[in-house]
């Protein structure tokens, strides 16, 4: 399987709708403490921009409404792989990712034949408080050797002059929140992005 090399995560439909069509084609809708109603909506609306857009959604966490919403990707944190039905997602045909952050967590990972790996945090992030310190990138180089041809992402600090290190130590394709969302400009940078991933970026047969 192939992934683009950017792949843009956010929080919300209105994210998706703001930034997918300016040419993003791989997003994860990452939503946290909210009602499931909204939750739900927010996926369902996601999906609609995505295939009208050619843009690949990946769903994070809820995956029994992303298979009630006919969605074809799934993240899980190890957490949340621990308590989900891997068979149930699979029956249903959704592709799978996951995230990790040491040789456990790993062997968890691939314990469930994921279509992709994600590692990080790759340098310090502000997203969130975690108790890993960052990875760096040898050790994106490490983790590709150990997982083959499953696709690596690297997450975790990614901005636009640290592209060319991940992508050239290993990740198949840089993950971004912060970059994008807390620019003053989300919609310039998005553009950077995808320009500056142009050449790992395979055009369509």
């Amino acid at each position: 399987m192939k992934l683009d090399p950017f792949y843009l995560i956010v929080d919300s439909a209105n994210w998706v709708e703001r930034l997918v069509p300016i040419g993003v084609r791989l997003v994860q809708l990452r939503i946290k403490e909210r009602p499931d109603s909204e939750v739900r909506s927010d996926i369902r609306i996601a999906r609609t921009i995505c295939e009208r857009h050619g843009c690949q959604l990946v769903v994070n966490d809820h995956w029994r409404m992303a298979i009630d919403e006919g969605c074809d990707f799934v993240h899980l944190g190890q957490e949340d792989l621990a308590q989900a039905d891997v068979a149930a997602i699979r029956g249903a045909g959704l592709k799978l990712g996951v995230s990790t952050h040491d040789e456990a967590e790993l062997d968890m990972a691939l314990s469930v034949a994921p279509d992709y790996v994600a590692l990080g945090p790759v340098y310090p992030t502000v997203l969130k408080k975690m108790k890993w310190e960052p990875q760096g990138l040898a050790r994106l180089a490490t983790w590709k050797k150990k997982i083959g041809p499953t696709p690596l992402v690297a997450i975790g600090g990614l901005n636009l002059e640290r592209i060319d290190g991940v992508l050239t130590h290993g990740a198949d394709c840089a993950a971004v929140v912060t970059d994008i969302t807390r620019s003053q400009d989300p919609e310039d940078r998005t553009r950077r992005w995808i320009a500056a991933t142009s050449r790992w970026r395979i055009a369509p047969a």
